[in-house]
């Protein structure tokens, strides 16, 4: 039996520890070009906004309702879809979430699934307001 309990900052990697910590992204957005929410079994959820400048990815925020695994993971998700075109984002997987992150328990792996299924399809609602670019009059945010 191990007798040593978790130290959270010893512990986790400083990669996680920026991401868990940070909140410069951790905001909702006026007139996105493309809205995901996603709300995952263990009750967290997940909002993603997108702004998009020559079918590239130019700001993405989040706000969440969750654990600090979910914000580890939505923080990751800025950084590797940022700057990435709309095509190279569905690429990102939650695999790459969890590399990035090197010490994310996998009792929370689904964190980063949940962030990664907000993130599509906020993806998604872009390609569909671009092709009906009419319903983002009439969006909610």
């Amino acid at each position: 039996m191990n007798d040593k309990s978790f130290d959270f900052y010893q512990d986790h990697s400083t990669q996680f520890l920026k991401m868990a910590l940070v909140s410069d992204r951790c905001k909702g957005m006026l007139n996105p070009d493309g809205y995901g929410r996603r709300t995952g079994k263990c009750g967290d959820t997940v909002e993603f906004f997108l702004k998009i400048d020559k079918n590239r990815i130019h700001s993405l925020s989040f706000v969440m309702d969750g654990c600090i695994h979910t914000r580890a993971c939505c923080n990751t998700v800025v950084r590797l879809a940022e700057g990435k075109k709309v095509e190279d984002a569905w690429e990102i997987g939650p695999e790459e979430v969890i590399g990035y992150l090197e010490t994310l328990p996998p009792d929370h792996f689904h964190c980063a699934e949940l962030s990664m299924g907000a993130l599509y399809l906020a993806l998604a609602d872009y390609l569909e307001r671009r092709r009906a670019p009419w319903k983002k009059m009439y969006s909610s945010m």
